[in-house]
């Protein structure tokens, strides 16, 4: 198989909410912000997430999470993925003023990182479905709609993504991402598809597959083997932000210089100078990454100390002719 079939892109309907395709972009930490967000969209993503919102710092009006979720009126559908492991504080943030601009609530049920997973967040949630549930229940008294991002199982040993996802529907999900991988597989291995095959087998609801998806061809294979009713594409979609044109076919003339600096004025409309740097150095890494002759520019690209000689460098990496 070359790549993903046509007739497996797709507008796709969840809860009250239509989406254009079926092609997701994951939540990244450091990634998708407002700007990274906006530009999936124009590229045909059906549907992209906040980075990962802490319901514990938005409690204490932290202003750092509270700057992950800047949003505007132009943003499609506006979703953020919600973190916590407190029924009554998920409750509590999904009614608060702080998500009153989203229309979609995402609860992590799926970072498997240890100090996530020691606090009772995150994956641990899989390990104890009823609190797991009673999020669910608390989320959905918003009125939003609410969607869940979880993994196949705890340890690749004892995989039961099927289980879970009923727990999910059953306590009122309008739909589940399931990431391939075990929470102690990390981001490493092949993603055990099987598993989100059973979860589409299980419920009503849509399932999304995640995960091992670098390629136009990994997302043909994924639909194929899990009969999902889409995809989830996670760190591809920062290397090669064009893979959204690619499955979709919404054609997209510009170029990687055109769009970095469309994002770098984006960003800057909406962000302090010090987050531009950091995420524009961040995007511009991932993209360069199979430019050749580029690596000269890395260590200037990370020295930039402002706007004005990140452009520079940008145009050096990115554009036909030097500046």
């Amino acid at each position: 198989m070359q790549s993903i079939q046509v007739s497996a892109i797709r507008p796709l309907r969840v809860g009250g909410i239509y989406l254009p395709s079926n092609v997701l972009m994951a939540p990244l930490a450091g990634y998708t912000c407002y700007p990274f967000r906006m530009l999936a969209y124009e590229l045909g993503a059906g549907l992209c997430f906040t980075e990962m919102c802490s319901a514990n710092a938005l409690k204490y009006k932290d202003r750092a999470t509270n700057r992950l979720l800047v949003t505007t009126a132009d943003e499609p559908v506006r979703a953020v993925q919600l973190l916590g492991g407190s029924p009554a504080v998920m409750e509590r943030m999904a009614e608060s003023a702080f998500l009153r601009d989203f229309d979609i609530i995402d609860i992590n049920m799926g970072c498997p990182v240890p100090n996530v997973f020691k606090s009772g967040e995150g994956s641990a949630l899989m390990q104890d479905p009823k609190r797991a549930a009673a999020i669910i229940h608390g989320c959905k008294r918003s009125g939003k709609v609410v969607t869940v991002k979880c993994r196949a199982g705890i340890r690749e040993d004892a995989l039961f993504a099927a289980e879970f996802a009923r727990v999910c529907e059953d306590a009122g999900a309008d739909m589940i991402t399931v990431h391939g991988r075990s929470r102690s597989m990390m981001y490493d291995g092949e993603p055990h598809m099987e598993e989100i095959a059973h979860a589409k087998a299980a419920v009503s609801i849509p399932v999304i597959a995640n995960g091992g998806i670098f390629s136009a061809e990994d997302a043909g294979r994924m639909m194929e083997c899990t009969g999902a009713d889409g995809i989830m594409v996670a760190r591809y979609g920062l290397e090669n932000p064009f893979i959204f044109s690619e499955l979709t076919g919404k054609v997209c003339e510009k170029t990687a210089f055109q769009i970095l600096t469309e994002q770098l004025e984006l960003a800057a409309r909406h962000y302090d100078e010090t987050f531009v740097l950091g995420y524009m150095k961040k995007i511009s890494a991932y993209m360069m990454k199979k430019r050749r002759g580029t690596k000269q520019y890395k260590e200037r690209l990370y020295r930039s100390g402002s706007l004005a000689e990140l452009r520079e460098v940008i145009a050096l990496i990115f554009a036909d002719s030097p500046v």
